[in-house]
């Protein structure tokens, strides 16, 4: 099987590529300031919701990294795991496999050992973590060294017999040589942007594609080696992978496009920086809404509430920005506390008087919310006139 695609190792070699500053610059100055803006917003956080925020985001990426290559992982074993690790949130859950606390080990090993240089034997470690029993599902595969196979490794998808070769990586022979190149760049000083040099890192790494299986695990991981290097542990909370995971198809798309075309990689980075600014405007919402529920509770701390009541509220600002879809009705409530009816009227009443949500609606239609400016619906009156959800009991 061939393929009439251009392959860009023909010559010249990777450190000869090239992209113009110019359409990147802006874009740059913007993901830049999108950073800035989530380190500036953390600043307003204690410590604790720092680390579960950084819980949760670490634990979403994680999940997001192994969607990406198709593999689905749970995400409650990694909240456990990755709370364990930092010792925050519901550390008791039930155990992640070796697979995935492999993964964890490799993400946790590019943040906090961000200063370390970038070596052959790390990245050992790191994909031979990902594959414990030295199996990729039913094969055997090489673990802890790079590929040694004879036959071309080629990116494919499709059928059996139908396949479409997406790009063929430079033979196993060649391998160290272009890792040897690789490594050299990413330690030395570079005149790049942090942004520009995670672009360039993925790109050269993948295109080398020196694993048998893990590659794009790895790729990624080194994202987060170069991002943290930038800006340290507020790296775990811009959700790289979950961006590339949400855009997967264009994700592999830019990808293929500046590995069959010439050496200027420009398209390819400036997409890679948009992402990230998007993941950093994301993060930013994030904490925004983890400010919010902070200072709900801080404008609140005098009043006092059932076990009940405070479980309700709990959920909805877990919910965010417009909580459960359709509000917080009478039926829900009596559901969610295993009260009564007439309790569970009572006590949304009490939390109205109290301050802690808003009415929307009358009668059957009441619907509550928390009283947080800009967490209700986006159209009350709307809201109101919609009624309950369709199926919804209407008392």
């Amino acid at each position: 099987m061939s393929t009439n695609l251009p392959l860009i190792w023909q010559a010249p070699t990777w450190p000869a590529m090239h992209y113009e500053p110019i359409p990147v610059t802006g874009e740059l100055a913007r993901a830049h300031r999108a950073q800035g803006v989530v380190e500036g917003k953390l600043a307003g956080l204690g410590f604790e919701q720092r680390l579960e925020l950084a819980a949760e985001a670490w634990s979403q990426d994680a999940v997001a990294t192994a969607a990406i290559e198709g593999e689905r992982i749970d995400l409650i074993s990694v909240r456990s795991s990755v709370g364990r690790r930092l010792g925050v949130g519901n550390k008791i859950g039930p155990a992640a496999p070796r697979s995935v606390e492999g993964l964890l080990d490799a993400m946790d090993d590019a943040v906090r050992e961000r200063d370390a240089a970038l070596t052959h034997e790390r990245m050992y470690a790191w994909q031979a973590a990902l594959f414990p029993t030295g199996y990729s599902g039913m094969s055997k595969i090489v673990v802890g060294a790079y590929r040694r196979h004879a036959e071309p490794m080629q990116i494919i998808s499709g059928r059996v017999g139908r396949e479409t070769i997406h790009y063929e990586a430079p033979p196993s022979e060649r391998v160290p040589d272009e890792m040897d190149n690789f490594v050299a760049w990413f330690n030395a000083e570079t005149e790049h942007d942090s942004l520009v040099k995670a672009a360039l890192a993925h790109l050269w790494f993948e295109s080398i594609h020196p694993f048998e299986d893990g590659n794009g695990r790895i790729g990624r991981v080194l994202i987060d080696l170069v991002l943290a290097r930038d800006s340290g542990e507020v790296g775990r909370l811009i959700p790289i992978s979950q961006r590339l995971l949400d855009n997967r198809d264009e994700y592999y798309a830019q990808l293929e496009r500046a590995q069959h075309g010439e050496l200027d990689v420009t398209e390819w980075v400036l997409w890679f920086v948009t992402q990230v600014r998007v993941a950093s405007e994301q993060a930013s919402v994030a904490i925004d809404t983890a400010l919010a529920k902070a200072m709900f509770w801080t404008n609140h701390r005098d009043n006092v509430l059932t076990a009940r009541q405070r479980k309700v509220v709990n959920l909805l600002l877990d919910a965010g920005p417009g909580g459960f879809e359709g509000g917080m009705s009478t039926k829900k409530y009596e559901s969610i506390a295993g009260t009564s009816r007439a309790t569970a009227s009572r006590e949304l009443i009490e939390l109205e008087e109290m301050g802690l949500v808003c009415r929307v609606g009358a009668g059957r239609s009441t619907r509550y919310y928390l009283n947080i400016v800009g967490w209700g619906p986006a159209d009350p009156v709307r809201a109101a006139q919609d009624g309950p959800a369709q199926g919804e009991d209407r008392s």
